[in-house]
């Protein structure tokens, strides 16, 4: 059965390559959500004008891969301790698309946190969804489009 996550974890471009990289999981798409301003654009975003994060809203295969699943990967492909590290629009942050995603996402945040996997306390934000706006098509699968194979190709990790 298809279900959809929409997960914010540092630059839109990696995660999405890596996100999609997963089996059972489809239909990816680069996005901003979480902000006050409708229809954001990628310079707005950037400057902190809007509020919004750099996410991916992405389907999944539930027979393949479960949401616990899915946030664990989601978990190794950044570090949720520097989460406003490099701006508000890089933020670790789970958006729930309901109440089971949410208690869910409580208990694998509790595990990583405990697993002392990273050098401290995550500071991934747990929040409803809201509004997603596309962002611009050369954000879309923009590992793919531009032969990047590795975080180390591109300025962003």
């Amino acid at each position: 059965m298809l279900e959809q996550a929409l997960l914010a974890g540092g630059c839109f471009w990696g995660l999405q390559a890596k996100l999609k990289a997963l089996d059972g999981v489809s239909d990816t798409l680069a996005v901003y959500t979480g902000g006050t301003v409708e229809n954001p654009s990628y310079a707005q975003v950037c400057r902190q004008q809007t509020g919004h994060v750099e996410a991916i809203q992405l389907n999944y295969d539930t027979d393949i891969i479960s949401y616990a699943q899915l946030l664990e990967a989601f978990f190794q492909s950044h570090n949720p301790i520097l989460s406003d590290t490099f701006g508000e629009q890089y933020r670790s942050t789970i958006f729930y698309l309901n109440e089971e995603q949410k208690a869910i996402a409580e208990q694998v945040m509790a595990s990583v946190d405990v697993s002392n996997i990273y050098p401290g306390k995550i500071q991934t934000v747990l929040r409803p969804a809201s509004q997603v706006w596309p962002a611009e098509d050369y954000h879309q699968d923009y590992y793919t489009k531009n032969n990047v194979v590795s975080d180390d190709d591109c300025y962003c990790r």
